[in-house]
């Protein structure tokens, strides 16, 4: 597979405000272990090689462990997640599947129980930012693995 489109060459303004707003989510209530499970989960749902390849890089120099990041895509299953964790991913794949009739408020309720307005706001920024991010790498077909060396993902040991 090979990339259509170098969209960071091709549209540089916009992909560094697309990463301006990734470091303002940084400094949000929001965990660095919760924005990599978002992303992660998010990721998965969209089928977006490129972007798990990434994340899940970015969670193991984060101090992620490997058996938590390999039951992201089960975590209704698994036992590792703690209720606000199951919240953003419930969040996350509620956000990622819009359906025609939105969000229910029964699942609304569910999540803000683990998390203030803000940090509601936070999340969903999230949320819609990695979308934004697996629908550019998957249409472009961003090849996984290839931005390694300049996002420092090579410090993951997974190569």
């Amino acid at each position: 597979m090979s990339q259509r489109v170098n969209y960071n060459q091709q549209s540089p303004e916009i992909v560094h405000s697309l990463m301006e707003i990734s470091k303002q989510l940084s400094k949000s209530e929001i965990s660095q272990t919760l924005r990599d499970m978002v992303n992660i989960r998010a990721s998965q749902i969209n089928g977006c090689a490129f972007c798990i390849d990434m994340h899940v890089k970015e969670a193991r120099i984060h101090g992620e462990r490997d058996l938590r990041v390999h039951h992201v895509q089960v975590w209704r299953e698994s036992t590792l997640f703690n209720a606000q964790e199951r919240a953003a991913l419930e969040w996350t794949e509620a956000v990622t599947k819009l359906t025609a009739e939105g969000i229910s408020d029964e699942i609304y309720n569910r999540v803000k129980e683990h998390f203030s307005e803000k940090q509601m706001s936070d999340l969903t920024l999230a949320i819609g930012l990695i979308n934004q991010w697996n629908r550019l790498s998957i249409a472009f077909r961003a090849v996984p693995g290839s931005a390694d060396k300049f996002f420092g993902l090579d410090k993951a040991g997974m190569n």
